[in-house]
């Protein structure tokens, strides 16, 4: 019961039911439309004998006379070689010749004589075998003179129907049976990849995501599903490597302060020490306290991040959230010896968060303060229609080609040495943000050359 579940084996039924369904109504159309075939040149055949029968009927002193005994007449030797009975009666309903077996059979009735053709089906009293007979008048001067009749038996047309039933009752139970198995087979063949991919999700698991199908590229719903599977698993890959690097690069951030921190107690804990030395570690604990907490706070805004596309309901008005950040900003530009220059026109505003937008572009500059040793910092900002686009170039350090494709990746730092400060998330939690309210931030930098963040933001 269980094998008879399985798709392969529903494909098989289906198969075998559309076919003998076609196969039914398709050989019923065939039965009706032979049996009637038969039907009609039987009666036209009964209908032609008639015709030869009427050759050689004559009349003499107004009675009906044959020419020739119709049991050896030529005209009528078609007839006789296919069994076919005739008889000829005049008005009186006397028989005037015959032939034949089936019509003599019946005794003769008046009614019989009548003024137009007809046919009937009646059983042949020795067998039950239903014997067709035609009933054509003999007409004189307008009146009825006597009538041919001519039967013949139906036997032929039933035996031949009844081996077309038989063929059709037995053939198509073995056409189903065998559409059945090549349905099977072909759906056990079409289906093979989707049993690999079955018994691979079963064996697979989050350690170990490294397995591939690697089938041959086929142009097909299996082929495409399983080129997608593949695509599937190497994201998955993709992505429980970066969140266990960003496991690793998150305790390695957050040990280092824990380390300092402790090994401040530890030593203040060896001996007694002055109030200035007091004073001088806590200063130092405040320090790493700072720097823990503010890695924390960029692990909490990171964690948050799926979560916020559901707050995007606020009108910002960008212009005015540039300038306050370049004000706010400015007097630190100018202890650095920069100038820090905001070409906003006013009215630029977007749909989005306003608070997450300002984390974005104080992330952006401060990135860039950091990078700067000399020249100026410049933001921009222009609307095409369909974006609002905001740029912060500087004239700082730049970035080498090959940093350039992990500066957005949590934890990241161009500096190996890890001197400058920060945790290296701040450029993750900016692009973050930007995909949150459906755009994008792209960079453009060369070494000694500076840097431009460009962030694109949907109107």
């Amino acid at each position: 019961m269980k094998r008879l579940k399985t798709l392969r084996a529903r494909f098989a039924v289906w198969t075998a039911g559309l076919l003998l369904a076609t196969l039914g109504g398709f050989g019923l159309f065939e039965y009706v439309s032979l049996s009637s075939s038969l039907y009609r040149s039987e009666d036209d055949l009964l209908q032609l004998s008639v015709t030869q029968v009427m050759g050689v009927i004559n009349y003499e002193n107004g009675q009906i006379a044959t020419s020739d005994n119709i049991s050896d007449s030529p005209a009528t030797i078609g007839s006789r070689e296919r069994g076919i009975s005739i008889r000829v009666l005049n008005q009186d309903g006397q028989v005037v010749q015959s032939t034949g077996t089936y019509v003599f059979a019946q005794p003769v009735d008046q009614s019989l004589i009548r003024d137009t053709a007809y046919f009937e089906t009646v059983p042949d009293p020795s067998t039950g075998i239903p014997v067709r007979v035609y009933y054509s008048p003999i007409l004189q001067s307008g009146h009825v003179a006597g009538v041919i009749q001519v039967a013949h038996s139906l036997a032929g047309i039933q035996e031949t129907l009844a081996q077309l039933l038989v063929m059709f009752l037995l053939g198509a139970p073995l056409a189903g049976l065998a559409a059945a198995a090549g349905g099977y087979f072909l759906a056990a063949r079409a289906l093979a990849p989707i049993d690999r991919i079955t018994r691979m999700a079963r064996e697979l698991s989050a350690s170990d995501l490294s397995a591939r199908l690697a089938l041959p590229a086929t142009d097909d719903e299996v082929g495409r599903l399983a080129q997608t599977f593949d695509g599937m698993l190497a994201r998955l890959d993709e992505s429980f490597g970066r969140e266990r690097r960003f496991v690793a690069d998150a305790s390695h951030e957050l040990r280092t302060p824990l380390a300092g921190m402790q090994a401040i107690i530890s030593v203040m804990r060896e001996e007694r020490r002055t109030p200035d030395d007091y004073e001088h570690a806590l200063a130092d604990l405040s320090d790493e306290t700072n720097r823990m907490r503010a890695l924390v706070e960029d692990l909490l805004r990171l964690a948050r991040g799926d979560a916020l596309a559901a707050k995007l309901a606020e009108k910002v008005q960008v212009s005015s959230l540039l300038e306050s950040l370049c004000d706010s900003l400015r007097s630190i530009a100018e202890q650095r010896g920069l100038a820090l220059v905001c070409d906003c026109p006013p009215g630029l505003t977007v749909m989005g968060d306003t608070d997450s937008l300002l984390r974005l572009f104080l992330n952006i500059l401060d990135n860039a303060l950091k990078y700067t040793a000399r020249g100026q910092i410049t933001v921009q900002a222009t609307n095409d229609g369909r974006f609002l686009r905001v740029s912060v170039s500087d004239t700082g350090a730049g970035i080498a080609p090959e940093h350039l494709d992990h500066i957005f990746d949590r934890f990241y730092r161009v500096d190996p040495s890890r001197s400058t400060a920060g945790s290296g998330l701040g450029l993750a939690i900016a692009l973050e943000i930007a995909h949150a309210h459906g755009g994008h931030i792209r960079v453009e930098s060369a070494p000694g050359e500076g840097s431009t963040f460009s962030v694109e933001l949907p109107l």
